[in-house]
């Protein structure tokens, strides 16, 4: 019965039988010792030729020319690729050649990993390499790695490019794509780079539960899940402000958290429903230092990533140097549309957004709806670092309320190449004030908001207690990443991302296509003209398929009986 593997993988596994009767342990569990590595020896043999005498490296096989009793191979580190040169008799000094004219030769595929040790030299073409005087296989590949291709220019085609193979299958796209590994070297860089800045402050990283029993900190529809021992329901965060703010209130100047956070919403170019946010939180400051904070860490983090503040997303060169442009919410609203909406009632906002094609449902309530006409006709306006302040106090529950315009609340977004990437607050620390927000919010939960916030009673009594004034901040990661990287989508920029469910091929059995007709001798043979599923076989030309069987009973010195031209017909009935 057929296993549903390829050709290439039953030849492999093949191989990986054969090399235990040799002795040879595909998969040893001993370390192998490495002291270099392919960028370290390309950047600095030419400047020091005595410190490679003696160098132990390991990787993959990325691809090989094997001339007779001499071959080259491409190994690929962690670091980048170097060639590798082998010899028959310097890896086999004795009679036996077993170890290169069958085990590297015949035994060994693109993909094994394996250690070897030598010296570098320049070849006569002036590549620098590593001779090699001891080969040990490290780990053997029974899947066979994408083709990619490369010109004489080095431009690849023929690709592991399609997106739903390179994001569910992350660990073949990096292999075969390496150059996407730098992606992620930002990413950590970008993480690094604001918590090193965050830890020169003074400011403490900490850790907030995932598992809440109650979904607080923002506006957005959570996972749910259940306690078994406890019996109660607990969500996943879908943010950590209000745990981070209780330490606020046990006396800590600063805390701030990198973290998983989980929005049980869409998917889409910028949306994963699990990103890594950052928030942070600062005692005796407010939403104005705040902004002078943002400016200064965001200039660092470009100069990390880029050695200088402005960065090429897209078509647009983004100056990441302060200080940013400053635009009140209703301000930025009457610049891009030439309304004014600072007075307008419910009823007044959902004319004008019906006048200008903006769809509204009756949940919507008046910060709803300013926030619906923001980010239909303003937020793709907001190419360069732009802070967007002072919000209606209907959008922000935990906001302190404007010192100096009623209606609003002291409230900043971050907006950068059209998306917002931050949002901060000077904090809500009134008790009474907070209290009554989570009931406005309990209002519109009943008028149908699936996003609208709960009551939080713990919070509100760890308020009572007292909380000193405070600025606080959260980030998107993710989408902050996608900006330093010049990616378009977040997928780009996480490791694994959310994917739906991967269809499953069919396996198709050998009892299958004797079933359709296919003689139990044969099957083997369509399988080899790479027919492996039924539905394969009923979309092949069946005159094709017939002259292809006289091929390859040919090609492989068959000696049974071919089917007549009739019968082949018959399994395409």
């Amino acid at each position: 019965m057929s296993t549903g593997l390829s050709e290439q993988e039953l030849l492999r596994r093949n191989s990986l039988s054969q090399l235990r009767e040799l002795g040879i342990d595909p998969y040893p569990a001993e370390a192998f010792e490495i002291n270099a590595n392919a960028a370290d020896i390309l950047a600095n043999y030419e400047r020091d030729k005595t410190a490679y005498k003696n160098i132990s490296i390991a990787g993959r096989i990325m691809s090989r020319r094997i001339m007779g009793s001499a071959s080259f191979v491409e190994l690929q580190d962690s670091t980048g690729r170097i060639q590798v040169y082998l010899k028959r008799d310097d890896l086999c000094p004795d009679e036996d050649k077993t170890l290169y004219n069958t085990v590297f030769k015949k035994l060994m595929d693109l993909g094994d990993f394996i250690g070897v040790r030598g010296y570098v030299f320049t070849t006569q073409t002036g590549e620098i390499s590593l001779h090699v005087s001891e080969l040990k296989l490290l780990s053997k590949s029974l899947k066979p790695l994408p083709i990619v291709k490369r010109d004489e220019e080095g431009k690849i085609y023929d690709g592991f490019t399609d997106p739903e193979l390179r994001y569910r299958q992350r660990y073949v796209d990096l292999t075969v794509n390496p150059d996407f590994k730098q992606i992620f070297i930002n990413r950590s860089r970008v993480i690094s780079t604001m918590r090193n800045y965050f830890d020169e402050q003074g400011w403490m990283e900490v850790e907030t539960p995932i598992l809440q029993p109650i979904h607080g900190g923002a506006a957005a529809r959570p996972f749910a899940t259940h306690h078994n021992t406890l019996d109660m329901p607990l969500y996943l965060r879908i943010a950590n402000e209000l745990y981070l703010k209780r330490l606020i209130v046990a006396g800590f100047d600063g805390v701030y958290e990198f973290g998983k956070m989980f929005r049980n919403e869409g998917m889409d170019r910028t949306h994963n429903p699990e990103y890594t946010g950052m928030e942070i939180y600062v005692a005796y400051k407010d939403y104005i230092w705040m902004m002078g904070m943002v400016e200064e860490c965001l200039e660092k983090v470009a100069l990390a990533i880029h050695g200088k503040p402005v960065v090429t997303v897209g078509q647009h060169e983004i100056n990441f140097e302060g200080p940013y442009e400053k635009l009140t919410m209703y301000e930025s609203i009457e610049k891009y549309t030439g309304i004014d909406v600072s007075a307008m009632t419910e009823e007044e906002l959902k004319a004008v957004c019906a006048s200008l094609n903006i769809e509204v449902d009756a949940s919507m309530g008046r910060g709803k709806l300013i926030d619906e006409l923001f980010s239909e006709k303003v937020e793709a306006n907001l190419i360069q670092p732009t802070f967007i302040t002072d919000y209606p106090l209907e959008m922000t529950p935990l906001a302190k309320k404007h010192r100096t315009k009623d209606g609003l609340v002291e409230r900043f977004e971050i907006f950068i190449n059209g998306k917002e990437v931050g949002n901060a607050y000077s904090e809500l620390n009134d008790p009474i004030d907070q209290k009554e927000r989570f009931e406005d919010q309990l209002k519109l939960a009943a008028r149908g908001d699936a996003e609208a916030m709960v009551m939080d009673d713990d919070f509100v009594r760890a308020l009572e207690y007292g909380m000193p004034p405070t600025s606080g901040l959260g980030f998107g990661i993710d989408r902050l990443v996608m900006l330093m990287t010049n990616q378009s989508t977040i997928q780009e920029v996480l490791f694994f991302p959310q994917m739906r469910p991967e269809r499953k091929a069919k396996v198709t059995t050998d009892e299958d296509f004797i079933a359709a007709g296919v003689p139990a001798e044969w099957v083997q043979v369509i399988r080899k003209m790479n027919i492996n599923t039924i539905e394969e076989l009923k979309s092949a030309n069946p005159n094709k398929v017939f002259n292809d069987l006289g091929g390859m009973r040919k090609k492989m010195k068959l000696e049974i009986t071919m089917p007549s031209k009739e019968e082949v017909m018959n399994w395409f009935v």
